[in-house]
């Protein structure tokens, strides 16, 4: 059984940082890709950023760029989602998201989805 579990959310001031954690476990295969979604409320859900693992290959949403950095361990199978320089804006639920099909985490249509951590930005 697939299992993506998100951890490190919490409630941070603007201009700090916050690190989120994904670890995913059940994967049979030796790749896979892993990704980050959000969701504000009211909002609809956008994509953050997505990994490719082993060869490592992220790709980013352009609005997403230059304050949040994506990296992983891959002996771990835990992918980091470092984000800094937070805004009121970018308080929402974060979404860790894997798929075996890398080109699904592309198209927006993961198979697995974690529960979800809460990321609020106080202004």
């Amino acid at each position: 059984e697939v299992q993506v579990v998100e951890s490190g959310g919490g409630f941070v001031h603007t201009g700090e940082s916050v690190r989120l954690s994904c670890t995913l476990s059940g994967f049979t295969g030796d790749s896979w890709g892993v990704g980050w979604f959000r969701q504000a409320p009211g909002k609809e859900r956008e994509a953050i950023a997505c990994l490719s693992s082993p060869d490592g290959t992220t790709t980013y949403t352009d609005s997403m760029k230059g304050r949040f950095t994506l990296s992983s361990d891959n002996a771990k199978k835990t992918v980091y989602l470092q984000m800094d320089n937070l805004k009121p804006e970018d308080t929402a639920i974060y979404y860790c998201v894997a798929d075996e099909d890398f080109r699904r985490l592309r198209l927006g249509v993961p198979d697995y989805w974690g529960q979800g951590t809460q990321v609020t930005v106080s202004a």
